[in-house]
């Protein structure tokens, strides 16, 4: 725990799988191949909390999808790879433009498409419900599964780590 705390300290990016991390993986397409994505609103607030504070977001997504690049515009999210099958060259790109290290990145991943990322930032993490073969190379394993707020976790674990989460609370109070 002290280190995962220690490494949540230092980040200034956190870095974001789709399926299986913002959802809980499910793929619904109708008729006319027309996709929808449930998105839970807790970890959207969880994002903008981290925007607020100054934490970057990105998302890198193996698969290209508007309802994910229409959800993502709504959060401000502008650094967003989609339909990326090697995420490990978008996250060196992402750190660039960042300009930041990969020990100052986060990586929230649930499969083995995640992991040239996971094995590169300074914490990684899987949701609860991730894949067995990633958990050896992650430093901390989500309570809540994808898609049902493991994200908001992640943000509220980076925020109290970093001495944010209060000033956060009380400007709630203020509105």
């Amino acid at each position: 725990m002290q280190n995962r705390i220690a490494k949540a300290k230092n980040i200034k990016l956190l870095i974001l799988d789709v399926d299986g991390v913002l959802t809980d993986a499910k793929l619904f397409f109708d008729e006319q191949g027309k996709e929808y994505k449930a998105f839970n609103a807790r970890d959207g607030l969880g994002i903008k909390l981290l925007q607020k504070s100054g934490i970057q977001v990105a998302v890198i997504s193996g698969r290209a999808s508007k309802p994910v690049a229409l959800r993502m515009e709504m959060l401000g999210i502008s650094l967003v790879y989609l339909g990326q099958t090697d995420k490990g060259q978008a996250f060196k790109e992402i750190i660039a433009k960042v300009g930041c290290t990969a020990d100052q990145a986060a990586h929230v991943g649930d499969d083995l498409i995640d992991l040239p990322v996971l094995i590169q930032v300074g914490l990684a993490i899987a949701v609860q419900d991730a894949s067995e073969q990633i958990l050896p190379y992650v430093d901390w394993q989500t309570r809540l599964a994808g898609g049902q707020g493991a994200v908001r976790e992640v943000c509220d674990f980076i925020l109290q780590a970093q001495g944010k989460m209060q000033g956060l609370v009380e400007s709630f109070k203020e509105i």
